[in-house]
């Protein structure tokens, strides 16, 4: 059996049941996904996304959606530890998320980045935008565009979209927002 210490720059080191392991200050022994699960209700959420961020071979996450999961993918990860000679994960330099602050509603809707907002721009051009235009602006094929067009446009936004044929290419249009 395979017991791991954790210390308090959330370091875990692998030992086999038979090694002389010694708690010092700052570090904690487990050997089970129920210790860890135990030790981890008395850590903050962003401990466990640190520990989990610190490990070899993971998909870096901002943060888990609960605590027991968490607790199930770091259990799964440390497993592949190997015991002996105290191997530790190797820590990336720990680095402290910045704090998210959200855009205030105007910024967000100024937002030209999202594929919405260019179909919409293209779409408020006086001459509207072609089916292939849209297609070339969002890298989605002719369905797709269409589906964009009728759910998302004017059944969830609501807009005006008028469809036309100008010299066999479909043409799609939108009055200007006030």
């Amino acid at each position: 059996m395979t017991t791991f210490k954790i210390d308090a720059e959330n370091n875990i080191t692998a030992f086999t049941s038979s090694e002389q392991i010694a708690e010092s200050a700052g570090e904690t022994m487990f050997g089970s996904r129920k210790e860890l699960a135990a030790l981890a209700e008395k850590w903050p959420a962003t401990r466990l996304v640190e520990i989990w961020n610190g490990l070899p071979g993971v998909q870096p996450v901002e943060r888990f959606t609960s605590r027991q999961v968490a607790v199930t993918r770091v259990w799964k990860a440390i497993q592949s530890l190997e015991p002996g000679d105290g191997a530790q994960a190797p820590r990336a330099a720990a680095k402290k998320p910045a704090a998210r602050k959200k855009a205030p509603p105007a910024a967000r809707n100024r937002a030209a980045h999202t594929k919405t907002a260019r179909v919409i721009a293209l779409l408020e051009r006086p001459q509207g935008a072609t089916l292939k235009a849209i297609m070339r602006a969002t890298g989605w094929q002719t369905h797709s565009v269409r589906g964009f067009i009728s759910g998302q446009l004017k059944k969830k936004l609501g807009l005006k979209v008028a469809s036309s044929v100008r010299e066999g290419e479909r043409v799609y249009s939108i009055k200007r927002r006030s």
